[in-house]
């Protein structure tokens, strides 16, 4: 049995430095990770920012810690927050094995790789420059932080991207991708017979999924002879008044159906029950949704922007296609049954357990290495 410490402050998207306050962080992808270590038999604890914690108290499965952040103007919680206190609880807490950290560009990987080397593994996802303050701070961290003092930790990129950008900084980058991992306790399989006439968005409805452009394809899908057909948009944001005005003026609206934001408890079933996800976006690194509707065995219409995408592609998970048309979608329909069974097959390596597992792995091969 091994002792995890799991750093990640930040466990879910801000879009601006108002952080929304959530009722509970159990959906995160973090705490999905974490909960795929304690499930394979070890024991884990997780540290987050105090930015995040929820506005109800909860129990969690294993040790939560929060953190406080410090010069907040500087130092912005929703993306790259600092935690001087982590320093010192690393050095007076020396019993963990494995000391699993969130991206290369973060200040508490950095305080991990200096005082623990040998035990931390930063799990990356950024394959490009951050884009604060015109990339400046990034291009700095990647060039020298990273490549000279940070080069003893060993890193696990989340796609093939990210492994192809960190490799130009760090040199000891696996070259096996590990993705977000899902709790498959948690995703109900939906059988051939249960899916219907029906596609589906999880995603927030902000200009950068490119909402409009689902719904307009849409439009033509059902425009070309699919008239059974809906679309659950299953989200909230900025632009929901704009979209149910697009729906009206397109004649959508028995076709179209708002969900607002639900819970997993609530989305679930309805993803598992479509013959596709949607997904419109101009910018994303790896999606969680994405993740998920393979898991429930629903194949994904995406663009090649997400990380996700490669191996949608490689795997016949779906379909990826810049500006997707409606043909994609009559060609998702024509060989859903193809698909469902592709993203079935592909569903237990996505498992958090298994994902956890292989993070072990690779930790337990590299020390091996170094010896």
């Amino acid at each position: 049995m091994c002792k995890v410490l799991v750093i990640n402050p930040i466990l879910y998207t801000a879009e601006t430095n108002r952080i929304p306050r959530v009722d509970s962080i159990k959906d995160t992808m973090i705490y999905t990770m974490c909960l795929g270590f304690l499930r394979a038999g070890h024991e884990v604890t997780l540290i987050a920012a105090e930015d995040y914690r929820p506005v109800r108290e909860e129990r969690y499965d294993f040790p939560v810690l929060w953190f406080h952040t410090v010069w907040r103007r500087l130092f912005m919680p929703r993306c790259f927050p600092y935690m001087p206190g982590i320093r010192r609880y690393l050095k007076e807490h020396k019993e963990y094995d494995m000391i699993v950290t969130s991206e290369a560009f973060a200040a508490w990987s950095y305080t991990a790789a200096r005082v623990a080397p040998g035990k931390t593994v930063i799990w990356h996802e950024l394959a490009a420059y951050n884009n604060m303050l015109h990339k400046i701070p990034a291009k700095f961290w990647y060039q020298l932080v990273a490549r000279l003092l940070m080069r003893r930790a060993l890193v696990v990129p989340r796609s093939a991207e990210a492994g192809t950008f960190i490799r130009q900084f760090m040199p000891r980058v696996e070259a096996e991708p590990i993705d977000h991992g899902v709790d498959l306790e948690k995703f109900p399989l939906s059988g051939e017979d249960a899916r219907e006439d029906r596609f589906v968005v999880v995603s927030q409805l902000i200009p950068r999924k490119r909402i409009p452009h689902t719904i307009e394809t849409f439009d033509r899908f059902v425009k070309a002879g699919y008239g059974t057909y809906s679309l659950s948009v299953i989200g909230a944001g900025e632009e929901e008044t704009f979209l149910r005005q697009l729906v009206k003026k397109l004649g959508l609206e028995e076709r179209v159906t708002f969900h607002g934001k639900l819970s997993h408890e609530a989305l679930l079933p309805i993803v598992a029950a479509s013959k596709a996800l949607l997904v419109s976006t101009e910018k994303d690194n790896n999606m969680v949704s994405i993740v998920e509707s393979i898991a429930l065995g629903t194949p994904v219409v995406t663009t090649s922007i997400p990380y996700n995408a490669a191996y949608i592609r490689s795997r016949e998970l779906g379909i990826v296609e810049d500006d997707w048309t409606a043909d994609a979608l009559e060609r998702i329909v024509a060989e859903n049954d193809r698909y469902v069974a592709n993203c079935l097959v592909y569903r237990e390596r996505l498992s958090n357990v298994a994902c956890a597992e292989r993070f072990l792995g690779l930790f337990g091969l590299q020390r091996l290495r170094m010896e």
